[in-house]
């Protein structure tokens, strides 16, 4: 049987990778990894142009079965929605302090091989090429201002200060190119002299200079013309939404459903308060866990050992029990990230699973206490059953799902709401009936993320705070950005100061993608509560998860309605 949604998908897959070496190299495609992507506009419209191309394929093709169907509906909606953003001319908000594309040349190189004259080759090479591509950047960036379309100057100037910090600005130790080519090894060997060492020490000094020129353009020619004004308007922070999530949502009803889920929380946080320290706040038990050495590490290095234990022992618990986990997935890497940007995320395994996936910590400078308590929900987000069971077994279903969907698919709404649906299971399955510690942590990570649904669509949908908010806090005043840090500090105790102005820079500047996971979560529930509602007697909630991972990730509108012909 000929599956010609699955040709589409297949050739869309090998299209994009050619367009994208950074894609390539972060799906473990061999052959791309002494290049990079073209970042200037005509990049860009090539994009947009195998979006428009896939489109009318994929339209035009009939589905041969229910699998079809749903990857058909999925695929479609994640790329229509890219090309509606593209052609609405929302493509300046990519520059932000996480997710830019200067950010993606920079990340890429922690995913590239190490080891080896190949691998030390394609670094060196992949190093030539970041002049070109932040000078492609530039051109975007420039092309965008022409059309009066320029990113709030606070992101302007905090990714000025990234690319700062990766040439070393905050000390020898920290510059990134020459921490990268000292890590590069042949037989197991550093590599000190000879023709390779060359080449690497060049392609560092092109790269540092690339990253000092692209910050200077961003310092003394486009912040001039930025807007001081963060919030972008509700017209783009509509599409955002729509594409961070997968699903249309109404704002404002999700703006009052956020305020009293963080009030619903923070309840909960006082109950949960009053079994590690009966009679005090939050505020003094939050404190009184910090003084806790049982509690706490005060070594990057080793907390990072404690994250890697806890996470392979958590895939030990819960395979084959509560989950079906395939065996290439049952391995993950818990890394320090080479950088202080303050970020923590995961990365994928690559297609043939010779390098796992692996959750990242960016530690901002100066943080030097490192909880367990605030952490354990972060293993479960970012590990297992987060991230790396949800990106792993879609890698691995080949027999259900074509090669875009288990490379190319991500939709945030989905997968984080799934990680943070997978914070508050872990609950319900009892993980921290003996931990009343750790469950104050993942209930400040909730109501973390409940406060970010709050300010993101408060600030950028230009939204006053509401009269009546449960905390008494601001009423009726208008959101900007010191008020968001100042109601994030208020509602968050477990993260530290420079991590939460990271945050809060990260919202700014991304908008509609920190509320896609409490938002998602929101959606996975309901979901849930559909399935049983259809399964009645016969419901199985390891069933549900294994049918629900086994749909792939896509948009939440898709999905649910993919779910609910199951």
């Amino acid at each position: 049987m000929r599956r010609i949604i699955d040709e589409i998908a297949d050739k869309y897959v090998e299209d994009a990778i050619a367009l994208s070496p950074i894609e390539a190299t972060a799906i473990g495609v061999p052959g791309h990894d002494h290049e990079l992507d073209d970042l200037s506009p005509a990049g860009a419209e090539a994009h947009a142009e195998l979006n428009r191309r896939a489109i009318a394929d994929l339209e035009a093709a009939e589905p041969v079965d229910e699998r079809e169907r749903a990857a058909k509906a999925a695929i479609l909606e994640r790329i229509k929605l890219s090309l509606e953003r593209h052609d609405a001319g929302d493509e300046y908000l990519g520059l932000n302090v996480l997710a830019s594309p200067v950010h993606s040349v920079r990340q890429i190189f922690d995913l590239m091989p190490k080891e080896g004259t190949e691998a030390a080759e394609n670094i060196a090479k992949r190093l030539d090429a970041v002049p070109t591509a932040f000078g492609q950047y530039t051109e975007t960036l420039r092309a965008e201002a022409a059309a009066d379309r320029v990113p709030a100057r606070r992101q302007i100037l905090e990714v000025a200060q990234h690319c700062d910090n990766w040439n070393g600005a905050k000390g020898p130790d920290t510059d990134f190119w020459m921490g990268l080519i000292d890590s590069v090894t042949v037989d197991g060997e550093k590599i000190t002299k000879g023709p390779l060492r060359i080449a690497l020490s060049n392609g560092a000094a092109a790269a540092r200079r690339a990253a000092t020129q692209f910050a200077l353009f961003l310092r003394e020619e486009l912040a001039d013309q930025a807007p001081e004004k963060d919030a972008v308007g509700r017209d783009r922070y509509s599409r955002a939404s729509r594409y961070f999530i997968g699903a249309e949502i109404d704002l404002e009803e999700t703006y009052a459903w956020g305020w009293k889920e963080l009030a619903r929380i923070e309840d909960d946080m006082l109950a949960t308060c009053a079994r590690i320290k009966p009679g005090a706040s939050i505020e003094e038990v939050v404190a009184f866990l910090d003084e806790d050495p049982s509690q706490n590490l005060t070594d990057k290095e080793v907390f990072r050992d404690w994250m890697q234990h806890l996470a392979d022992s958590t895939i030990a618990d819960l395979a084959d029990d509560h989950f079906d986990i395939p065996e290439p997935i049952r391995t993950i890497d818990c890394k320090i990230a080479p950088t202080e940007d303050g970020a923590i995320y995961y990365t994928p395994p690559s297609e043939d699973f010779s390098r796992p996936g692996a959750m990242w910590w960016s530690v901002p400078e100066g943080q030097k206490l490192f909880g367990k308590w605030r952490e354990k929900s972060t293993v479960y987000h970012e590990g297992v059953p987060g991230h790396h069971l949800q990106v792993g077994q879609t890698m691995a279903r080949i027999e259900l799902l074509n090669r875009f969907q288990r490379q190319l698919m991500w939709c945030s709404g989905h997968g984080e709401g799934w990680a943070l649906y997978s914070e508050r299971l872990m609950d319900e399955l009892g993980y921290y009936d003996d931990d009343p510690a750790g469950r104050l942590g993942m209930l400040d990570a909730q109501a973390f993320r409940a406060a970010r649904v709050i300010v993101d669509i408060g600030l950028h949908c230009e939204l006053a705070i509401p009269e009546d908010n449960p905390f008494g806090w601001r009423a009726g005043e208008e959101w900007d950005g010191e008020k968001m840090y100042e109601f994030m500090r208020a509602h968050t105790r477990t993260i530290e100061d420079d991590m939460l102005k990271f945050e809060r820079n990260r919202y700014l500047g991304w908008p509609g993608q920190a509320p896609s996971y409490k938002v998602g979560e929101r959606l996975w529930m309901q979901a849930r509560e559909d399935y049983k509602a259809r399964k009645g007697e016969d419901f199985s909630l390891k069933q549900f998860h294994s049918d629900s991972l086994n749909l792939g990730s896509m948009g939440l509108d898709p999905f649910a309605e993919a779910l609910g012909r199951l």
